[in-house]
């Protein structure tokens, strides 16, 4: 089930839970600080939380990121497919028709697979807003040919920043991948993969083996975290995470 709403300027933030399950055999290494020496041992399994977020404002529905998607998603080789986002908006009395923007953090399988369905968009009435550095550093492959290709003329192409809808903001935020963008809702940050673990809330400099940039990230983990009051955050067990006194939620 969805978790409790909070609200943000304005803005009704919901958090959903795509999938809960642990890094896959296939990840290795993703943190070498805090689990050296190769796969997780038994002791140290990491489990992963994946999570959407639905922004009800007064200018319109906005969801962030479409999650790991079905059985024979491009997530499928890692993520605990399938993921249950659908069933998610569901129990908060929302359809695909009524999601009128949907904001992709990035290009990475987990966030993005939910995009598509059965070749087609999942939300047919929206705009797919995405960074254009990331629509650029896409390439080729299954994200490619699955995720974006479908979408066609529903993708809104930004540059660093922009307002889709009054009152949310998206904002470059490089270094997981060259066009990582988080969104900003009054005092909450959503960060998508800018942090990945707790631990880098104490420790930003903490490296992601899995960032394109691993330098370009720590800097904006370390800008992210200077600024934040709230975070809403993709794989925490927590959605909502408070960084420093002054959550007005």
């Amino acid at each position: 089930m969805p978790y409790q709403p909070r609200v943000f300027a304005g803005v009704e933030v919901v958090a959903l839970c795509d999938a809960v399950g642990p890094m896959g055999a296939a990840i290795s290494r993703p943190l070498p600080e805090l689990f050296p020496g190769g796969s997780f041992a038994a002791d140290e399994e990491w489990v992963l939380h994946f999570h959407c977020h639905l922004l009800r404002a007064p200018g319109g529905t906005v969801l962030v990121d479409t999650g790991i998607g079905a059985l024979d998603s491009p997530a499928s080789g890692w993520a605990p497919v399938p993921g249950r986002l659908e069933a998610e908006l569901a129990a908060v009395g929302v359809t695909p028709e009524d999601v009128d923007v949907v904001i992709l953090t990035h290009l990475h399988s987990d966030h993005a697979s939910g995009a598509v369905v059965n070749g087609a968009p999942a939300f047919p009435n929206a705009r797919y807003v995405i960074q254009q550095t990331e629509l650029d550093w896409s390439g080729g492959g299954l994200m490619r040919d699955r995720v974006i290709r479908p979408l066609k003329d529903a993708l809104e192409t930004v540059h660093r920043t922009a307002e889709p809808i009054p009152g949310i903001r998206v904002a470059l935020a490089p270094g997981h991948t060259p066009g990582h963008q988080i969104v900003e809702v009054g005092d909450l940050i959503i960060s998508g993969d800018a942090l990945l673990h707790e631990a880098q809330l104490a420790d930003p400099s903490i490296r992601y083996l899995y960032d394109d940039d691993q330098e370009t990230a720590v800097k904006t983990r370390t800008a992210l975290l200077n600024r934040a009051t709230v975070l809403a955050t993709s794989h925490f067990a927590d959605p909502f995470t408070p960084v420093r006194s002054g959550d007005t939620a």
